[in-house]
């Protein structure tokens, strides 16, 4: 009898660590699939980049400004397209992160709940606005108005920048409202023990509580602006300009991109590579600014801690 009740017991241990070892693959599948994929980019990238780097010598493909890839001499020169995807995204997050974060630490701290709960949905549903629309929001409406005030051209990268800024402001916003709003509700209270005011046991505690979060979701608003496509391929222009003027026409490097990919141009010719080579930089660029991002945001972190 003894071995009999025995027996069930075992039976039904090792079913369950044969599930909870399923799972634990299963998982581990799903991590290695994610790393797989990024690596299979990478390397279509770099190896489809090599006939273009093998005919252009780097450092004129980084220090060239003249970009003019279907002209004749042809110029590979990256500077221009740099420069203009530099300064779109600074005029973006200069309208996205102090928007961004004051909306938050509104939303965290001085919302009341019926209000929290009806502005968190808008700012979601922002969000989740197909960015063709707000390129075509910055052409036919921000462009004229700016036009009334400034010498700018149907096409800048003022009106991109501005309308970047605002599709990115509900990113920054969400995110920094959730981590703000995930601090212990005992350091808010801790400092309102002290006598502090609530803008004081905002920036001063919880904020940063938060910093590692917050600094995240300017992480993301940072990358999510120099990918942008859509906006910047309607609004900004496609004209190569050195040194860029964000109220003449620019040429960013995701709708050179575009130009390449829609163009009448041969698959495997040298201006293809051309494009695989505009995106292994972005992708550079991108991995960097995270990893820089991490770093500072870890120092930052162990300082509050």
């Amino acid at each position: 009898m003894r071995a009999s009740r025995a027996l069930p017991r075992l039976t039904l241990a090792h079913l369950r660590r044969g599930k909870e070892g399923a799972l634990r693959a299963l998982l581990l599948l799903c991590a290695l699939s994610a790393l797989a994929v990024v690596a299979a980019v990478v390397a279509l990238f770099v190896y489809e980049s090599l006939l273009f780097f093998r005919t252009v010598p780097l450092s004129d493909f980084l220090g060239g400004t003249r970009w003019a890839p279907i002209h004749e001499p042809a110029g590979y020169g990256i500077l221009p397209l740099i420069g203009a995807t530099l300064v779109i995204t600074a005029i973006a997050l200069t309208v996205a992160v102090p928007l961004g974060f004051l909306a938050a630490l509104f939303l965290a701290a001085y919302a009341p709940p019926h209000l929290r709960a009806w502005l968190k949905p808008v700012l979601e549903m922002l969000a989740g606005v197909p960015t063709v629309v707000y390129g075509f929001f910055a052409l036919r409406f921000v462009t004229p108005f700016l036009q009334r005030f400034l010498p700018v051209g149907f096409w800048n990268g003022l009106s991109a920048g501005l309308v970047m800024g605002v599709m990115i402001t509900p990113y920054m916003a969400s995110l920094s409202d959730d981590v703000l709003y995930a601090v212990p509700r005992s350091l808010w209270e801790a400092g309102y023990a002290l006598g502090a005011r609530r803008p004081t046991v905002l920036l001063g505690v919880v904020v940063p509580a938060a910093f590692s979060g917050i600094g995240a979701a300017f992480v993301l608003a940072l990358t999510r602006a120099v990918g942008e496509t859509m906006i910047v391929a309607l609004a900004a222009g496609r004209t190569p300009a050195w040194p860029p003027n964000p109220l003449r026409p620019l040429l960013p490097l995701t709708t050179a991109m575009v130009n390449i990919a829609t163009g009448d141009h041969e698959a495997g010719a040298l201006i293809w590579s051309h494009l695989f080579a505009i995106g292994l930089l972005l992708f550079l660029v991108t991995f960097g600014l995270n990893a820089l991002s991490h770093r500072v945001i870890r120092r930052v972190r162990g300082r509050f801690a």
